[in-house]
């Protein structure tokens, strides 16, 4: 439960973000406009699964960080590309690929975490 507590905080702080760039500042490219959101949903995400989802403050945080980064930043490339391509390249609505995006990133990101970053 605390997984999907922290998941939809930094969801919401993900699409916001991707909205702003959009709407706002009219990014061009949804892909690239996700890419700059995923990074404020990473930051989030890692807050959330260090101190409150794994609790595991034991590990060195800079080991945790690095693991984490590179766990997030795969999936941020890989998002952004399904995104450019749902969006950029076949025209349809940028937040149906979100929620796709989104779909395959809470099952590869919970993986990875118990795993790879907090050894769980």
């Amino acid at each position: 439960m605390r997984y999907v507590v922290n998941g939809l905080i930094a969801t919401t702080v993900h699409y916001e973000v991707l909205s702003f760039n959009l709407n706002v500042l009219h990014v061009q490219s949804a892909g690239l406009a996700n890419l700059v959101a995923s990074f404020f949903g990473i930051f989030i995400s890692f807050l959330g699964n260090r101190y409150y989802v794994f609790n595991n403050q034991s590990g060195s945080v800079l080991k945790q960080v690095l693991k984490f980064s590179g766990l997030y930043g795969a999936i941020a490339i890989l998002l952004g590309f399904v995104l450019f391509l749902w969006s950029d390249w076949m025209g349809f609505d940028y937040r149906v690929g979100f929620l796709i995006a989104t779909a395959c990133q809470v099952s590869l990101s919970y993986l990875g975490n118990k795993k790879m970053v907090f050894n769980l």
